[in-house]
């Protein structure tokens, strides 16, 4: 569905995208994850059209982005949505302007409205609105249109956790109807809960890709066996078995013990030392 070669992008001296490659196929969640300035909005822009490359191609459906606006739903990473207006007047906006109409908008809207939990503040003016109730809306203007690819540039940022779950659960079903997601977050966490495939991003490019277990294999886990008089830490590619080998050789008391498999901090952290 996605299929993004060799972009480039530069701001005078500053090179935001240096051949930034990724492909997310229909049905399929990937996470692009990265530090700032890895050029992770920058290439969320370019597909959704509103910039243009230096250099590099972007497909969507087999076509370029300013004549697949239509199958595509954005929610940016910041809030754009028009404070005097209210949550409904934006939802028949916005999908009147795709292309809804009568019943099938009214439809649409009461699906989302459930979804996403919308409904004690569908009438309230959205400058009024919490955080979370903003992104919740944001969320629901992106999926109007049931887009083939949908575009969430940090969608649960300053959530509540209401929010988050209510969006996980609406990217997790609108996959699974088929549409291609790129996820774009610092919460690691939920990429997991998504059952996300990875794409890493650092200096304008993409650096690994693939999905959590090929990425995390062989990177090493941390066991904690604590006694009465020290703690013993050992960093290992087999925690389980380790803390087992630990607790057999003990010979004393056991305090607590802890156990922490690799996880994708780890491996953002092992990928950016081997890219310096």
């Amino acid at each position: 569905m996605l299929k993004v070669a060799s972009l480039v992008k530069r701001y005078g001296e500053v090179t935001a995208l240096a051949g930034f490659d990724l492909q997310v196929e229909a049905g399929e969640i990937t996470g692009l994850v990265g530090h700032n300035g890895a050029g992770k909005s920058t290439f969320t822009e370019i597909v959704s059209g509103l910039i243009q490359p230096d250099s590099g191609t972007v497909l969507i459906g087999g076509k370029p982005p300013v004549d697949a606006r239509s199958a595509v739903g954005v929610s940016p990473q910041h809030i754009a949505l028009y404070p005097p207006t209210t949550v409904r007047e934006h939802l028949r906006l916005f999908g009147g302007l795709a292309g809804l109409r009568r019943a099938e908008l009214t439809s649409v809207i009461d699906d989302l409205v459930s979804a996403l939990k919308l409904g004690e503040f569908l009438d309230r003016r959205v400058g009024l609105l919490s955080g979370g109730q903003q992104r919740r809306t944001q969320a629901a203007i992106a999926l109007i249109h049931r887009p083939a690819l949908l575009l969430l540039d940090e969608p649960t940022a300053g959530a509540d956790p209401e929010t988050r779950q209510a969006l996980l659960d609406m990217v997790k079903q609108r996959s699974a109807e088929g549409t291609a997601v790129l996820y774009i977050t610092h919460y690691l966490t939920e990429l997991t809960e998504l059952q996300a495939s990875i794409a890493v991003a650092r200096r304008g490019r993409v650096i690994a890709r693939g999905s959590s277990e090929e990425l995390l294999g062989g990177l090493p886990g941390e066991v904690r066996v604590t006694f009465a008089d020290e703690e013993i830490k050992v960093f290992t590619t087999d925690p389980t078995a380790t803390l087992v080998e630990l607790l057999r050789d003990a010979r004393r008391p056991v305090e607590s013990v802890d156990i922490r498999h690799a996880s994708l901090d780890d491996l953002y952290r092992s990928l950016a030392v081997d890219d310096d």
